[in-house]
């Protein structure tokens, strides 16, 4: 990797975002590349807003965790992301669905599958890091930061972006534009691109949380009265508590104080891991569901939450992220072999057709997740505790709930 205040003229590929989506297409478009041609290196160039020497001010890589599913971090082994993340990571080898109030729960286990995990748990900073430590051994990829895109205009083929480095401005070109720069992209508004939302009207509490139990590498889905909770196993007793919080509600969670929410958490989780005894930091991020009506134009893709933001309830976003980036790199890479256009319109077309079931699906999941646990219509939930039992119930159910979870209910795409 060459960081730089003075950007080349022309790139074959500018990722406008440096997160975990930019920073993954990046690396996968070496690798590709270098497993599996002849061909020279693809120089593609990032557009960050944060230094590289400080990943944590840069909003895909806080304080939040990410439950990685299978299918990703398969996926990251084979970017040599994974050899330095997994002494970081906590293996989900167990996942427990509940809903308060009800006796119906799921349980799953992953050597019921011949499974080690079902997934991994990493902490987003730690993830950016090991990206990072592997994107500097290639020297096709420039960084340009802290820099960030001021605007961007389409030429006849691909487009010019004007970079801000400071006072500085500068133009350069490329032929295929990408924009992974978040969920409040500005890009996007500034390029016309409708983005369809749906207003959850609820907020993510996200905090570590430590429990007098260990968690065992458990997994909890909890659906409370005040919104989905969820779970994930860190070190030994930590956890990191994912909970969704209905926005009328929130203030009164905004301003307890931690003894206060230590106890509402324990009456809604329950006992599973003892007791609740000490809480971190709380970080708040209110939650929509949102979909990018255009995610490719000539020279154009949009990916990412700029793409499609989920909630976070079935923890999906990040996956299906890197589903997408690694589908794209793969279509790219072959193009660029051929010494074909990358950004010929007929390989983002492909791109698309090859993800959209998959994103579709995946969203309607969650989104369907969110409604349904959210009414606490009494019909409603007893249709949801009769599911819960037989989902528990039914092996084969369970099998394709599972392979959803673990991001492999789609053909896997490879490097």
């Amino acid at each position: 990797m060459t960081q730089t205040n003075q950007p080349d003229n022309h790139f074959p590929v500018v990722i406008i975002g440096g997160g975990m989506v930019g920073a993954s297409l990046a690396l996968a478009l070496q690798t590709s590349l270098a497993k599996h041609s002849n061909s020279p290196p693809m120089p593609v160039a990032i557009i960050e807003p944060y230094p590289a020497n400080q990943l944590s001010q840069q909003p895909s890589y806080d304080a939040r965790s990410t439950a990685l599913s299978l299918g990703s971090q398969l996926l990251l082994e084979q970017l040599a992301v994974w050899q330095s993340l997994a002494q970081h990571a906590t293996a989900i080898k167990h996942i427990h669905v509940s809903d308060q109030g009800r006796f119906g729960f799921t349980r799953m286990s992953a050597d019921e599958y011949q499974l080690d995990a079902f997934g991994y748990v990493v902490a987003n900073q730690q993830l950016g890091q090991s990206l990072f430590k592997v994107i500097q051994q290639y020297p096709a990829i420039e960084l340009l930061s802290p820099a960030t895109a001021s605007q961007v205009k389409p030429l006849p083929t691909g487009y010019a972006i004007e970079v801000q480095q400071g006072e500085k401005k500068s133009w350069l070109t490329t032929d295929l534009l990408v924009i992974a720069d978040g969920g409040r992209s500005p890009l996007i508004t500034q390029l016309g691109i409708n983005v369809q939302c749906t207003d959850y009207h609820q907020t993510a509490i996200i905090a570590n949380v430590t429990t007098s139990k260990p968690n065992q590498g458990q997994a909890f889905e909890r659906f409370t009265e005040q919104g989905p909770m969820a779970l994930l196993p860190l070190a030994k007793n930590h956890s990191a508590l994912i909970w969704s919080i209905y926005q009328d509600q929130a203030q009164q969670w905004l301003e307890a104080t931690d003894s206060h929410f230590l106890e509402s958490l324990q009456k809604h989780f329950g006992y599973r891991l003892g007791r609740f005894t000490k809480i971190g930091q709380r970080f708040y991020y209110p939650l929509s569901l949102k979909y990018s009506s255009e995610q490719i134009r000539p020279g154009l893709v949009v990916l990412g939450n700029a793409a499609h933001a989920l909630h976070p309830v079935a923890g999906q976003g990040f996956n299906l992220a890197l589903r997408d980036t690694l589908q794209l790199a793969n279509l790219l890479k072959d193009s660029w072999e051929q010494h074909g256009a990358i950004n010929d319109y007929a390989i983002l077309r492909r791109y698309l057709a090859l993800q959209e079931s998959d994103q579709i699906i995946t969203m309607l999941g969650s989104d369907w997740l969110v409604k349904a646990f959210s009414n606490q219509h009494t019909g409603l939930s007893v249709v949801r505790n009769i599911g819960l039992v037989g989902l528990d119930l039914l092996s084969e159910a369970k099998t394709i709930f599972t392979k959803q979870a673990m991001g492999v209910g789609f053909n896997q795409t490879s490097i």
